[in-house]
This record gives C-alpha cells, sequence and structure tokens, in this order.
C-alpha cells in the first residue's frame, strides 16, 4: 500500500497504491465536498492540472444526493466520473465547524442539518457505512476535531472517545469490506490523532491508535485557531510516533509554505480547500508570491497570472482579461482562477517530489517556503 522510497531529513518521497491507483508522495488532494470542485471544474479538469486525489465530504454527500442514491449509481467514482483514488472524510470536521447544530455523546454525534434543519445521526457506524455507500479509496475516521484553543480536561476526554469511535470504525470497515456487494471492498481505513495543542495528550494518543496497526494515519485538529509555529510544533512532536511505513496526512493544511514546512518534518498528504477558495476571489498563486487580480494594476497587463506556469490558463489567458471577468463578475473568472490556483498546488508537488527525488529539498524549501508566503 505505500512504499517509503527515499528521505532527506525527515522529509520523505513516496509511493502510495490503492484500487484506483498509485499516488506519488507527498500529495495534494484536491477538494470536491460535494462530488465537484468549487469553480465549475470538472473531473477531466483535474486530470488536466495534474490531479492524483480527489477528496469529498461524507456528511455533505450524506445529505444531498444521499450515500445511498450515489451507491444506486454506482459510488462516487462513477457519479462524478473520476477513475483516480478518492478520499472521503469522515464527518468529524463537521463536528467542529457547525458546532452551533450539534451534540456531542458517547454513541456519535446528533445534528440539524444546515440546509433544512433536520434531525441527522452519525456515529462511527454511520460514519463508516456512509463511506462504504460511496466506495472511496481511503475513509476517515469518525473524530471530533476540537477548536484551539480548548481545556485540557475537555481535550482528554475528547481524545479519549475519539479512540473509543475509533475501534467501533475498525470493527465495521472490516464488517462492511467483507460484504459481497460492497461498492469497493478494498477501501482502507486510517486513522486520525486528535489532542488540540498538547504535546503530551497528541503523544499519548498517537502511541495508541498506531498499536490498530491502520494502513495510514492523520493528524487532525490542525490549522483551527493555533499559530503556525504551535502546528509545526505537534507535527514535530507526534512524527517520532507515526509508523514510519504507514501515509501521513496532515488534515485541512495549508499554505503553499506550511506544505513545504510540514513535507520538511515528514508529511506526506495534504488537503486544504483554500486555493480554490482564495481563487474564487481573485487571489492567485505565483511562483514570486501570491497576487489579487482585482487590483486595478493589472488592467491591461496582457502577461499570464505567472509566466513561470505552464497551466492551460497562464498558456492562453491575460491578467486584463482574467481580471475583467472578476470585474464584471463573469463565472469564467472563476473556473479559470480555480483551475490555475490548483494547478499551482499540483505543480508544487511536482516539484517537491523532484527535488527530493535529487536530493536537493533543502534547497528548495531555503528558496521557496518565505518567498511563496509573499504578497505582490
Amino acid at each position: 500500500m505505500f512504499e517509503l522510497k527515499k528521505t532527506e531529513g525527515k522529509a520523505r518521497r513516496g509511493e502510495f497504491t490503492c484500487a484506483h491507483g498509485t499516488v506519488q508522495t507527498p500529495v495534494f488532494m484536491n477538494v470536491g465536498t460535494q462530488g465537484a470542485i468549487k469553480g465549475a471544474l470538472s473531473a477531466g479538469d483535474l486530470k488536466d492540472i495534474g490531479c492524483q486525489v480527489e477528496l469529498s465530504n461524507t456528511y455533505h454527500l450524506h445529505l444531498r444526493p444521499t450515500d445511498k442514491v450515489v451507491r444506486q449509481l454506482g459510488g462516487l467514482h462513477k457519479f462524478m466520473t473520476w477513475d483516480g483514488p478518492i478520499l472521503t472524510d469522515s464527518g468529524g470536521f463537521q463536528v467542529f465547524s457547525l458546532s452551533s447544530l450539534r451534540k456531542i455523546k458517547e454513541e456519535g454525534v446528533y445534528f440539524s442539518s444546515h440546509i433544512d434543519g433536520r434531525k441527522i445521526f452519525m456515529g462511527p457506524e454511520e460514519s463508516m457505512r456512509i463511506q462504504s455507500n460511496l466506495g472511496s479509496d481511503i475513509c476517515m475516521a469518525f473524530d471530533e476535531c476540537i477548536e484551539n484553543p480548548a481545556p485540557r480536561d475537555y481535550v482528554q476526554k475528547s481524545v479519549d472517545r475519539t479512540y473509543r469511535w475509533l475501534l467501533r470504525c475498525k470493527t465495521e470497515n472490516a464488517r462492511l469490506n467483507a460484504l459481497p456487494d460492497t461498492v469497493n471492498p478494498h477501501q482502507m481505513l486510517w486513522g486520525i490523532n486528535q489532542g488540540g495543542t498538547y504535546a503530551d495528550i497528541r503523544i499519548d494518543h498517537m502511541k495508541r491508535i498506531a498499536d490498530l496497526d491502520l494502513p495510514g494515519y492523520a493528524i487532525g485538529g490542525l490549522a483551527v485557531g493555533e499559530t503556525a509555529g504551535e502546528m509545526y510544533d505537534i507535527i514535530e512532536a507526534v512524527e517520532p510516533h507515526m509508523p514510519r511505513e504507514k501515509t501521513r496526512y496532515l488534515m485541512g493544511v495549508g499554505t503553499p509554505t506550511n506544505i513545504i514546512e510540514a513535507v520538511a518534518r515528514g508529511v506526506d498528504f495534504f488537503d486544504c480547500v483554500m486555493p480554490a477558495r482564495n481563487a474564487r476571489h481573485a487571489r492567485l498563486f505565483t511562483w514570486e508570491g501570491a497576487i489579487n487580480l482585482r487590483n486595478a494594476k493589472y488592467l491591461l497587463d496582457e502577461g499570464p497570472i505567472d509566466p513561470k506556469c505552464n497551466c492551460p490558463v497562464c498558456r492562453r489567458y491575460s491578467r486584463a482579461y482574467i481580471r475583467h471577468l472578476f470585474v464584471a463578475e463573469e463565472m469564467l473568472a472563476m473556473r479559470l482562477s480555480v483551475m490555475h490556483n490548483l494547478y499551482f498546488y499540483n505543480d508544487l508537488m511536482t516539484r517537491i517530489r523532484q527535488a527530493l527525488d535529487e536530493g536537493r529539498f533543502e534547497a528548495f524549501r531555503r528558496e521557496y517556503s518565505d518567498k511563496l508566503a509573499r504578497r505582490l
């Protein structure tokens, strides 16, 4: 499932294989929350911009069109015509993001739908069943994503409950994979490390879940209120206790700089809605730093978004034209900008992998970690 091919310091170059293909790592997963990238990108577009893994949201697809409908239509791969690997999150982040609409109990979480207010229950078994119906290659364990900062006693109780939930997830995932009519009988369950910003709680939890010998492990509950420095400190504390031969996923992170710094600390998988969200507001990434295309200085700019970029947008359109589309509120503005930003992220990962292959990742990090955080 995962082959660690090379290391440079703590940075890792690997290869992950699942039912729908082989993934070169480190990798950024493009987020299609409801089975689509916000910004009108299709599965075909994802191929064109170098996407290796698509990520979809369990909670949202459970609400509409419902996981049962997706199952009837052949699973998420067939539904969205994407033949590559898919990871589905568990609904655990909605325990955090929809805090005003939910109640947490030992059996699971009671939600009020953000769409129509109807009552929903999701526990470990329900999350596993929904993800099994979707047929993703990687399903994430049901957990609680804790806001930072949070009181230590609450964090400890939450982490203990998340561990008990993981045991239930493992049992249900194994049962579902053994059924004769399962959409994807090779679905892999990855565990999630939690513990807020308390390093000792994080380490203890990581040791406990590592003993379960799961195919992969994630660090969750970061980029939800703490500083970047605190996030890096937690990764450094947890990393020595993550199984070396298993994949490592930092959930919901982040900026290009965050990714470079997390790769340097031993992370393999990433996802974040930020590049697409920023693109929809004209904030675009370049190899010299970020730009805002709404700025008046781009009114007559005939150059591409980034002269160093080879994406389909930069090969054809000017900054002036895309700026005009934003000002005119044309939908094409968002589509072209999201396409560029996601290509940039996928290209960033390609360059990181090349640097690792050639033994020059630290040089790459020195050149780009600070540069890509600049706003031009």
